[in-house]
């Protein structure tokens, strides 16, 4: 669960953390201003200090929200913008990348509810030929194995050619529009992974063909179908599908990346503006940390999903050492912490932004989280901080060593 840099996945190399920034810890709410005051414990000290530890370690800024039964904490450290040293807001929108992933999962298992689908049809039951070519067979594939990557189904943003575009080349395309059937067509030239059930590997791809499917099923757009079943019943009035519209609604920080350079050194770009197409259904959302948490506690709390379907949902596999210590489900992962509490969660990353959602099997403690810069960063370090009161040690915890690059938008 330790992010490893978006860049390494889209540029193809690491970055360090060359842009500093001073911590600025913001009161998070007039409860913790009042722990502060009074002396009464902090709950929330060791995410506050791990959120700091992140910024001293080179991100502009880190914001945070946590929802248990002590109530609603707000917490950020460091900058929204780094000209205008304006601090982080609660109600910032972000994009949460490969966070989206489950809201697509949940409207397949409705429409798996109400007898539309089967998990267990195959991918070619609904897009007949799409998948196939270099030994992908979509006739031998299921929406189960989509959902839980276990399909085999080659990942588009490991293609050199669409990595250079959103790498190097992201200032020269980051308006560029890309089609599912053109991401689909990307991952079609190559060799699948493994056979279909044979392996686990994570892949975007899973997710526009997912996207793909409910639009078959229902005849109407995926984001329109989310925006249906989800989004309006939740509620949740920060969170939109742009889908080729580059520009993100007010109000919003700022995005910082350094996907563009190979040079660990390189000075941060403003990629707050992008055509998220290339993420699709499987990331282009814009939310904040409250409707994520919103969703999430409604999630895992099964105020979503028939009894039936919310056991599909969290029915797990192996991630076969891809994600040590996790398990994967459908478009969300059991986590175990160190401290012996387990989480639902995943995380997203996409030029500028990362971002975690976490919940506790009960749907009774969630928390979110938002990194405004894309190279370095652990968001593990911040879920053992929130569910364990593990504070980081200095700024390591902040710090990404070298390790296997991250797939862009995955649960890293």
């Amino acid at each position: 669960m330790n992010i490893r840099t978006v860049q390494r996945a889209m540029a193809g190399a690491l970055a360090t953390a060359a842009m500093t920034a001073g911590a600025l810890a913001v009161p998070a709410s007039a409860a913790t201003a009042g722990d502060a005051a009074t002396g009464r414990h902090d709950r929330h000290a060791a995410t506050r200090s791990a959120m700091e530890a992140h910024v001293r370690a080179g991100i502009p800024g880190v914001l945070g929200q946590a929802r248990d039964a002590g109530g609603t904490w707000q917490g950020s450290a460091g900058v929204a913008d780094v000209d205008t040293g304006r601090a982080r807001l609660p109600q910032d929108r972000f994009r949460i990348g490969s966070v989206s992933k489950v809201f697509t999962s949940v409207v397949l298992l409705q429409l798996e509810a109400e007898g539309k689908l089967r998990l267990d049809d195959s991918v070619d039951r609904w897009l007949p030929g799409v998948v196939r070519g270099n030994g992908h067979d979509g006739r031998k594939i299921t929406v189960r194995q989509l959902l839980n990557h276990t399909s085999g189904i080659y990942n588009y943003t490991e293609d050199p050619g669409l990595q250079k575009l959103l790498g190097p080349g992201f200032l020269e395309h980051r308006y560029d529009t890309h089609t599912p059937g053109d991401l689909v067509k990307t991952a079609m030239g190559h060799a699948p992974d493994f056979r279909p059930g044979e392996g686990w590997h994570y892949s975007n791809t899973n997710y526009i063909l997912a996207g793909m499917i409910v639009e078959k099923v229902t005849g109407h757009p995926y984001a329109k179908e989310i925006e249906r079943r989800v989004i309006r019943p939740l509620g949740l009035r920060a969170t939109t599908l742009p889908g080729t519209s580059a520009k993100m609604p007010d109000p919003h920080g700022t995005a910082y990346s350094k996907v563009h350079s190979e040079d660990p050194a390189t000075k941060p770009v403003d990629a707050t503006e992008l055509n998220p197409s290339w993420g699709g259904a499987a990331g282009e959302i814009i939310s904040t940390t409250g409707d994520l948490n919103r969703f999430y506690g409604a999630l895992v709390d099964g105020k979503l999903l028939p009894r039936a379907q919310q056991r599909e949902l969290q029915t797990t596999v192996s991630t076969r050492g891809e994600m040590p210590g996790a398990r994967y489900g459908l478009g969300i992962a059991e986590i175990p912490l160190s401290c012996g509490v387990t989480v639902w969660s995943h995380t997203g990353g996409i030029h500028g932004s990362l971002t975690m959602a976490a919940s506790t099997a009960d749907g009774k403690h969630t928390a979110a989280f938002n990194l405004n810069g894309d190279w370095t960063g652990d968001l593990n370090a911040l879920a053992e901080a929130e569910y364990c009161g593990k504070a980081p040690s200095g700024d390591a915890a902040a710090r990404t060593p070298e390790r296997a690059p991250q797939k862009v938008m995955t649960l890293r």
